[in-house]
């Protein structure tokens, strides 16, 4: 049976309260065993669409990953799209700007990463960080060369991500946009098992400890952001993220219906290839 992913759909207009969003839902897997069985059926038809996107190579598929420090983009990647074939997948991380990036305007870079006809990109964070960190330490637009940004320098970015997002759905690329919703008890605990196990310590950066004590500030411009941005043709979804295995199965259900809605089919020769196989054919058939 399919999953009704529209429950965590944002409504365009909506005023989103993460506050009266769960971060934790029913398991939607019986044990472990259902949970592998249930992932394994949305990895292979993934596989199978994705190899009937990338013959049809007629749209391109986006899918944005956000959330705060250790809400599980990274794990979500690596389990869901377990099954994708490379050449038709790829995976963007967006980290400090670099020098380069600063000196153009902060969609950029995500023009230069945006995913070919029938490719999917996955953006590991995005260009939404320019009104999530940016918009909790407006400092950093100085090195943006806006040190005395306009006072709505936040409702311009939206309108320009909206528009750019508008323009990109027009032109052949559909977006899905993935908001992993992690209580601050659920990161603590999480951050607590960096700690303790020697192979999760390379996670732990002291800088998640400090962006920590701004949550409600990240809370407060999430809610902004995704009220302004989910769009009919870009819609947000907030997934409750404090159960992993059940995120998973939400994130791949919201793709897979993703790419099936792009109807991908491999591509029908046309009346003069026919032809022409048939003879490729019995050439190949006659050789000894």
């Amino acid at each position: 049976m399919a999953m009704d992913t529209e429950q965590f759909r944002v409504a365009e207009g909506e005023a989103v309260s993460l506050a009266e969003r769960p971060t934790r839902v029913s398991p939607i897997y019986v044990d472990k065993h259902a949970y592998r069985a249930k992932l394994e059926d949305h990895i292979k038809a993934l596989s199978k669409l994705q190899y009937q996107h990338y013959a049809a190579d007629r749209s391109s598929l986006l899918v944005i990953l956000q959330g705060m420090d250790a809400s599980g983009k990274d794990s979500a990647i690596r389990h869901v799209m377990s099954g994708a074939n490379p050449q038709g997948c790829r995976v963007e991380s967006f980290k400090h700007p670099s020098g380069d990036q600063l000196q153009h305007d902060f969609l950029w870079k995500a023009n230069l990463l945006l995913p070919a006809r029938g490719q999917i990109g996955i953006f590991n964070r995005s260009y939404y960080e320019e009104v999530l960190i940016v918009r909790v330490h407006p400092e950093l637009l100085g090195a943006e060369g806006l040190a005395q940004p306009s006072h709505e320098i936040w409702r311009e970015r939206y309108r320009s991500i909206s528009s750019f997002e508008d323009h990109l759905s027009r032109n052949g690329t559909s977006i899905v946009k993935i908001f992993l919703h992690l209580s601050r008890d659920e990161q603590k605990r999480r951050f607590l098992e960096r700690l303790e196990k020697p192979e999760k310590n390379w996670k732990f950066s002291l800088d998640d400890i400090s962006e920590r004590k701004f949550w409600g500030d990240y809370m407060r411009a999430y809610e902004h952001a995704l009220s302004a941005t989910s769009t009919e043709h870009a819609p947000w979804y907030v997934v409750p993220a404090d159960d992993k295995k059940s995120a998973r199965l939400i994130i791949s259900s919201i793709v897979l219906q993703a790419l099936k809605r792009l109807h991908p089919e491999f591509p029908k020769p046309s009346p003069e290839q026919s032809k022409a196989f048939a003879g490729i054919r019995k050439a190949l058939e006659r050789e000894s």
